[in-house]
């Protein structure tokens, strides 16, 4: 499902339970502009409540959650589209609130004031309180959204700042809960909310005391570190006895510095249950990974989280077409050294790898040996350079071959994604799967 289809499934849950609270179990009197008011500042609230306590649960990498939502990947770009609409929504909330002077002066106070439940009764001393709270937060996270989406801000900043989010949706579930009316908590609605908000607790807790993931956490050390051509840094690692092993095409997040903290790259090598040794390709992309082949050492330890991801071609079907971007070919790497030892066991397979400089590309010597192996797969290098791209057209005439059936498997830069899809349902073919793996986390 998609996100925006797991969003609006979430939003209209929480509508739907608004609204047998609002027009049956608790309805306003008043004047109707005000009460209209009062229910929009409501609405709003529940909205964005709930939609941060989704961001927070998510936040703590919910592998029980991977099945059915496609993958860590996915995870991870849902909390991020999560958090912006929440912002978003509770920015209306503090405007509808900010409403009153407005409607003053074009329609006048009211005369039938709409009625004003009150909260918990140890909760109502906190109630000035927890109103300035919700305004102070909404300014911090109006700040947050506007950094995380400047994509040149430094993520070691960006990271310092977002560890200070679990502390300010603390802040917020104090702002819900001493506003909240107390008859809501044992009504639909307010269980809701109540489950939402003690899972987010949670998860900002375990944020804050700094526990994500570390049941999945296992220690290792680097046993080589190579600069390769274009910018990109092969680092092979040796796992503790506890490392569970991995199924191709899997990341994982990968800290070198504990000062620098953890970040996601794809395990490029096959699983090797015996050695527990993984490899890693990291591209130079940013403030972290610029100059890392210089920064890493053989010997250092290394703690790796995981393995995350549902990225597996073994869920699609016998004709495929693998299409991968630059540092995307990483876990097509995996999957074709997974197939060395059983190539019988290889869909039919198109894999297209589309490189700037196919003379200078890390990869492609290393591709043409491994597809040699594999009778089942052809490879195809598309050399931007020499005037040489990929287009849906030619993933059309693939289909037409393999008799209309053909999954896609993609992993690279958003651009090319958008650019094959675009071209797919330009030639009506928006039926084909195309499975894209979302590797970006921030």
């Amino acid at each position: 499902m998609k996100t925006r289809h797991l969003l609006l499934a979430f939003l209209g849950i929480l509508t739907l339970a608004w609204s047998w609270d609002a027009f049956f179990l608790n309805p306003i009197a008043g004047d109707a502009p005000w009460v209209a008011r009062t229910q929009a500042i409501y609405l709003t609230g529940v909205w964005s409540m709930g939609l941060m306590s989704l961001v927070m649960i998510l936040a703590t990498r919910p592998a029980w959650l991977e099945p059915a939502l496609g993958g860590m990947d996915r995870i991870y770009r849902l909390h991020k589209w999560a958090g912006i609409l929440a912002i978003g929504l509770g920015v209306a909330h503090w405007l509808v609130k900010l409403s009153k002077g407005v409607m003053n002066g074009l329609i006048g106070a009211a005369i039938h004031k709409p009625v004003k439940f009150p909260a918990l009764d140890f909760l109502q001393p906190g109630h000035g309180l927890a109103k300035d709270v919700g305004e102070w937060v909404i300014y911090a996270l109006i700040v947050s959204l506007a950094i995380t989406l400047w994509k040149a801000f430094p993520y070691k900043s960006w990271r310092l700042l977002h560890r200070v989010m679990p502390a300010l949706y603390l802040a917020l579930v104090f702002h819900t809960a001493a506003l909240t009316p107390a008859n809501w908590w044992l009504q639909p609605l307010g269980l809701i909310m109540g489950a939402l908000m003690l899972g987010g607790s949670v998860a900002a807790v375990m944020a804050l005391r700094r526990r994500i993931g570390a049941r999945r956490r296992h220690a290792g050390r680097i046993e080589s570190v190579r600069a390769l051509p274009s910018g990109v840094t092969e680092v092979e690692c040796a796992m503790d006895a506890g490392w569970p092993g991995h199924r191709a095409g899997q990341f994982a997040f990968v800290t070198f510095d504990a000062g620098e903290g953890a970040h996601p790259f794809t395990i490029a090598s096959a699983d090797q249950p015996r050695a527990r040794r993984l490899r890693f390709q990291i591209k130079a992309l940013g403030d972290y990974t610029n100059g890392l082949a210089q920064r890493l050492r053989t010997g250092q330890p290394v703690w790796v989280e995981g393995p995350y991801g549902r990225f597996d071609h073994r869920r699609g079907g016998t004709r495929q077409a693998w299409v991968a971007g630059g540092i995307g070919i990483t876990p097509f790497l995996a999957w074709l050294e997974s197939l060395q030892d059983h190539p019988e066991q290889a869909p039919r397979v198109d894999l297209h790898y589309c490189v700037r400089d196919a003379a200078h590309d890390p990869f492609v010597e290393r591709l043409q040996a491994l597809c040699a192996a594999l009778p089942r797969i052809t490879l195809h290098v598309h050399d931007a350079g020499a005037g040489q791209k990929l287009d849906a057209e030619t993933l059309r005439r693939e289909q037409a071959q393999a008799g209309g059936t053909m999954d896609v498997w993609f992993c690279g830069p958003a651009g090319l994604a958008r650019h094959l899809e675009d071209g797919l349902r330009s030639l009506g073919l928006e039926d084909v799967p195309v499975h894209r793996e979302a590797f970006e986390m921030r």
